[in-house]
């Protein structure tokens, strides 16, 4: 367990990991030897800018342990990759999942940190002759090379973009497949995100989303004008009991 002083509040939020896992989630830990939702998800759903996340909110709706789950700089790679907290998903009685935009995953083009989804590793032999005129060591983050890749030729970009909507759909209905509890997912506004790509999750379109409600139990999505990031937060933990709860009933 560790503390640390994270995000723009200055909040000093402890960080740890359960088990085996290699991804720290937001602490306290909890104890799991009773009936509890896991809020699986990324930056968002960690909450480094607030004192109470959408996982706490919700747990004061539902009167029911909410286990925070949330990740930094997360996507559905990393989830995917950790077997641990796919357990801890497995032994929940529901799962709140949220929806990450499709930068974030290795794909046939370039791969990214097992762990950090924000951080570019390597790029394929076949984004370099895509474009041959980029350095790619250039680069640290995805989004950065991203912006960069777009800026330099849209039009190259679509098959970028196409690229790794497929790897986001594919991707997510691979955590359906390994998720055995119903899954209710969510989308909330990035909190820095700056537009220059499209909007949080990036690259995700409602038709994408639409596709996974067969899959899901429900789908709650956040609109970029509810407010700011704590209002927003409240709005979600609202909107989720109130589908959990009809689920439920």
């Amino acid at each position: 367990m560790r503390h640390e002083t994270i995000g723009l509040a200055g909040l000093r939020i402890m960080r740890g990991r359960y088990g085996n896992s290699r991804l720290e989630v937001r602490a306290p830990l909890r104890r799991l030897d009773r009936a509890y939702i896991a809020c699986a998800g990324s930056t968002e759903t960690f909450g480094p800018d607030l004192a109470q996340p959408f996982p706490a909110l919700l747990e004061q709706e539902l009167n029911l342990p909410c286990v925070n789950l949330g990740t930094l700089n997360a996507g559905p790679g990393a989830l995917f990759g950790d077997a641990a907290l796919l357990a801890l998903c497995n032994g929940a009685d529901r799962v709140v999942l949220q929806l990450t935009g499709a930068q974030g995953l290795g794909n046939r083009f370039y791969t990214v940190h097992p762990r950090r989804n924000d951080r570019f590793l390597r790029a394929s032999a076949k984004l370099r002759a895509l474009y041959p005129e980029i350095d790619f060591t250039d680069f640290c983050f995805v989004r950065h090379m991203l912006e960069t890749l777009h800026r330099k030729d849209p039009g190259r970009f679509d098959a970028v973009r196409d690229e790794l909507r497929a790897a986001w759909t594919m991707r997510m209905r691979g955590l359906f497949d390994r998720i055995e509890v119903p899954v209710t997912l969510v989308a909330l506004p990035r909190r820095l995100g700056h537009g220059r790509l499209g909007r949080d999750p990036l690259f995700v379109t409602p038709a994408m989303i639409d596709a996974l409600r067969p899959l899901a139990q429900g789908v709650v999505v956040v609109p970029c004008d509810a407010g700011t990031e704590a209002a927003q937060h409240r709005r979600v933990a609202l909107d989720l009991a109130r589908s959990l709860t009809a689920k439920a009933g």
